[in-house]
């Protein structure tokens, strides 16, 4: 998620050492009775007429739907530029991602039917003002007949400065600004050591969450020769803020490497006085001497720093929580699958122990190539005698044990815990298939090769 503009404080404290960083994340530590989770998921919307992508003006478009929801539901406007940019309510914010996907950010909640109501309400919320409208919003990874060029640019001066630094450091950063869509989970920790584990378990496992979650096999109306082409697409983009962090499996891994590793990122952009300021190719550590040529002798403030950290985008990713950033983006059952998988392998000390135990004798090259592996093949995959179907039975078993354990009811009692919340994934675990193998069954039986149906058959 990024920061909403307007929760951004030009006046915060100024940062005057590294310990300061340090503590940011320390900030983060939490007892387990106030763990929460947070999910958050995007989606194409579309012009019903004509399949058209979801401009931002216009009688059909993205400000029509941010303006309804805002007028008939209570949302607070994001306001940058004067322009209507995103929305926010009860902890949980709307914004838009580069061509105009349209993601929320939940809220904190401590359950996943709370997660899965929430996500329930948002999509009702989108249909009731996109109906009239004549559009509609699909789950998929990846946009499946636009061209780069028929997508949408939407008002965000952040987004300016990004696209031409993509064009710098890899071939593919504009086909994952504009084109790409994913579903991620959003958990705490306890103490250092609690972070420590759990990242190290999430970095290793998003290969196996790319996999079961795989969902774009298309682009430009054929098929693309992936199952998850947003996660090829991230191997791609950006290699300084990118992939799978093996400093993270090293020896007195803690907050401090990651602030050095954050440190040395390069930087976007600053926000002051309503305008994002390009910084491009300066890190931070610069930024702390007050060498950023665009704001000489100035230092940053502590929203500064939260805001480069949006920038960085591992497979895993630290915050004061940990983002698990593997997946597509899908239909509703797997938006409430992806945060309750998570759930399951690291709010439980005994099933985390468990999933530690099947990942820590793998190394780096071992856990790039599953990676690389989970793209192409999904659940067919396999690395060096790691067969990617075996992978997730025993991890969804393990997961199934840690929401079971967790007990947590829903549906005034009628549900003694949160593990039907897996189903979808087991299917694909008996099945062998995922998502992309469903939609390319389609795509070479009932669709004739032709991918209209998509948008009917797979919007929300």
């Amino acid at each position: 998620m990024t920061t909403p503009t307007s929760d951004i404080d030009e006046n915060s404290h100024r940062i005057s050492d590294k310990s300061e960083l340090v503590e940011y994340f320390e900030a983060g530590n939490k007892p387990r009775s106030d763990w929460r989770i947070g999910t958050e998921h995007e989606k194409f919307g579309f012009i019903r007429d004509g399949l058209r992508p979801l401009p931002y003006e216009g009688e059909a478009s993205v400000l029509a739907i941010l303006e309804g929801l805002r007028d008939r539901f209570g949302w607070q406007p994001i306001i940058e530029a004067e322009k209507l940019i995103g929305l926010k309510k009860d902890g949980a914010s709307i914004s838009l991602e580069p061509g105009g996907q349209f993601e929320l950010s939940g809220a904190p909640l401590q359950t996943m039917h709370e997660t899965c109501n929430e996500v329930g309400s948002h999509l009702r919320e989108v249909r009731e003002i996109a109906d009239p409208l004549g559009v509609a919003f699909m789950g998929l990874g990846a946009s499946p007949v636009w061209s780069l060029a028929e997508t949408p640019v939407m008002p965000k001066g952040r987004y300016r400065i990004m696209m031409e630094y993509m064009d710098k450091v890899g071939r593919l950063g504009r086909q994952m600004m504009f084109r790409t869509c994913t579903v991620q989970a959003n958990l705490d920790f306890a103490s250092e050591a609690d972070m420590v584990k759990k990242f190290r378990v999430s970095l290793a496992l998003q290969p196996l969450g790319t996999a079961l979650f795989a969902n774009s096999p298309f682009m430009e109306g054929r098929p693309n020769g992936f199952l998850s082409y947003r996660s090829q697409i991230w191997t791609d983009t950006d290699p300084d803020r990118t992939g799978m962090l093996p400093f993270v499996f090293e020896d007195g891994f803690g907050f401090e490497r990651y602030v050095d590793y954050a440190l040395d990122v390069p930087m976007y952009f600053v926000y002051r006085d309503g305008q994002y300021i390009d910084a491009l190719g300066m890190s931070f550590r610069d930024f702390m001497q007050g060498k950023l040529p665009a704001l000489p002798g100035e230092v940053p403030t502590l929203s500064d720093w939260a805001d480069h950290l949006t920038t960085i985008f591992p497979e895993a990713r630290l915050k004061k929580f940990i983002e698990m950033r593997g997946a597509d983006g899908g239909p509703w059952r797997r938006l409430c699958a992806l945060p309750a998988f998570w759930v399951g392998l690291t709010y439980d000390s005994g099933a985390l122990d468990a999933a530690w135990d099947l990942v820590k004798g793998w190394d780096a090259p071992t856990r790039q190539a599953l990676r690389v592996a989970a793209a192409d093949d999904a659940l067919a995959a396999e690395v060096e005698g790691i067969r990617m179907h075996d992978l997730a039975a025993r991890t969804l078993e393990i997961a199934e044990v840690g929401l079971r354990a967790r007990a947590r009811t829903g549906a005034g009692g009628m549900l003694p815990d949160e593990t039907h919340f897996l189903n979808a994934l087991k299917e694909s675990v008996e099945t062998g298939k995922v998502p992309a193998d469903e939609l390319l069954e389609h795509y070479h039986g009932d669709w004739n090769d032709d991918l209209g149906p998509i948008y009917s058959q797979f919007s929300y």
